[in-house]
């Protein structure tokens, strides 16, 4: 559908008018039901385009929300539905929204997340327990290790 303004030839009133397509012909007035124009609406230069915040930069404390505030937590609220939305059109926006395991330590650069494979060095390290003394390979005495 293209939405274009049209003006009357003999009543001047203005109005806009979905078409179905470009070579659609043009409507009559809905006033006067005379011959309209096609009119150039004009164009707008230099706006800019907002996905708005992203998940990680909406507050996450009471102290970035004004204390409990009800305007703030009014805004961030209108915020997060709009990015929701955005994210139902858009689910490349969304980013990863699994769950955070762990997010220290060894996962300080890299935050464990639900269904990530736990790694072998953190395994052993995270309370595996070691193997016991029967299980280890035996050194025999003209042997080097």
């Amino acid at each position: 559908m293209i939405l274009n303004h049209y003006r009357c030839t003999v009543c001047e009133a203005r109005f806009e008018h979905a078409l179905p397509h470009m070579t659609a012909p043009p409507p009559a007035c809905p006033r006067c039901d005379a011959a309209v124009r096609k009119v150039f609406n004009g164009v707008n230069i230099g706006g800019r385009a907002s996905t708005g915040p992203s998940r990680e930069e909406m507050p996450s404390s009471w102290r970035a929300l004004g204390g409990g505030d009800k305007e703030v937590i009014a805004g961030w609220r209108e915020r997060a539905i709009a990015r929701d939305r955005l994210e139902e059109r858009h689910p490349e926006l969304a980013g990863d929204r699994r769950p955070v395991l762990a997010h220290e330590g060894i996962f300080a650069g890299t935050p464990l997340r639900a269904g990530d494979p736990f790694p072998g060095a953190a395994a052993q390290g995270a309370g595996a327990s070691p193997k016991p003394e029967s299980a280890r390979p035996e050194s025999k005495p003209g042997n080097a290790v």
